[in-house]
C-alpha cells in the first residue's frame, strides 16, 4: 500500500457509528437522565461527530426513544413470558437487570422524567398481560387477580432487592450483592412469585 493509500481516510461504517452512539447514549441516559443528558458528551463517548447524531437519530427525543426501544427489546429476550410462566420471568428479568446496572438506572429514570409510553412499551406490556390471560384461561395460574395486576406484582418483586432502600440492604448485613446474597434473594424471590401465582 503506498504512503498516500494509507493517509486516505476509511469509509465510515454507518452501522458501527450508530451502534457506538448507541451505546453511548444508553449511558448516559443512565447516569444523567434525559433532563440531564449532554449531545455532546454522548458523541465524545462514542469517538464520533455530534452532527452524525443528528443524521441517524434526528434529535434528543428520537435518540432516547431509540435507546428505550432497544432496552424493551433486550429485556423481552432475556425474559421471555413463554406459555405465560410468571416464575420463569421474574428470575430471567432479576437476572438482567442484576447483570445490567444500566438497565436499572434507566428504568427509574424513565418512569420519572417521561411519563409517555412509547408504542415499543405499549405492545411489549401488551403481549405480556395477554400472555398472562392466556395461561389464566388454561387454569395453570389463578384467575381471581386480573392479568394486568399479577404482572405489575410480579414485575415489581423483580426488582424489589435490587432498587431497595440502601438502609434495608445494610441491615441484612453483609455485602447485599454477593454471590450467596444473590443465590438467596433469587431462590426466594422465586418461592415468593410460585406462592402469589398459584391458584388459591
Amino acid at each position: 500500500m503506498s504512503e498516500a493509500a494509507a493517509r486516505k481516510p476509511r469509509p465510515r461504517n454507518a452501522a458501527a457509528t450508530k451502534a457506538l452512539l448507541l451505546e453511548a447514549a444508553t449511558a448516559e441516559f443512565a447516569e444523567y437522565g434525559f433532563a440531564g443528558a449532554r449531545i455532546d458528551r454522548i458523541a465524545e463517548r462514542a469517538g464520533a461527530n455530534k452532527r452524525l447524531l443528528y443524521v441517524y437519530f434526528g434529535d434528543k427525543n428520537q435518540l432516547f426513544d431509540a435507546v428505550v426501544q432497544e432496552q424493551t427489546e433486550a429485556v423481552l429476550e432475556a425474559a421471555p413470558m413463554d406459555e405465560g410462566d410468571l416464575r420463569a420471568f421474574a428470575i430471567a428479568r432479576f437476572d438482567y437487570m442484576l447483570a445490567n446496572p444500566d438497565a436499572r438506572r434507566l428504568a427509574a429514570w424513565r418512569a420519572f422524567e417521561q411519563t409517555k409510553p412509547s408504542d415499543a412499551e405499549r405492545g411489549a406490556f401488551r403481549a405480556r398481560i395477554e400472555a398472562v390471560e392466556k395461561a389464566q384461561r388454561a387454569g395453570r395460574i389463578r384467575t381471581d387477580i386480573p392479568a394486568a395486576d399479577l404482572f405489575a406484582f410480579v414485575l415489581r418483586m423483580t426488582e424489589s432487592w435490587l432498587s431497595a432502600p440502601p438502609a434495608l440492604l445494610a441491615a441484612g448485613g453483609g455485602d447485599p450483592l454477593s454471590a450467596k446474597r444473590i443465590q438467596q434473594h433469587r431462590a426466594a424471590l422465586e418461592a415468593a412469585v410460585r406462592s402469589l401465582v398459584e391458584q388459591p
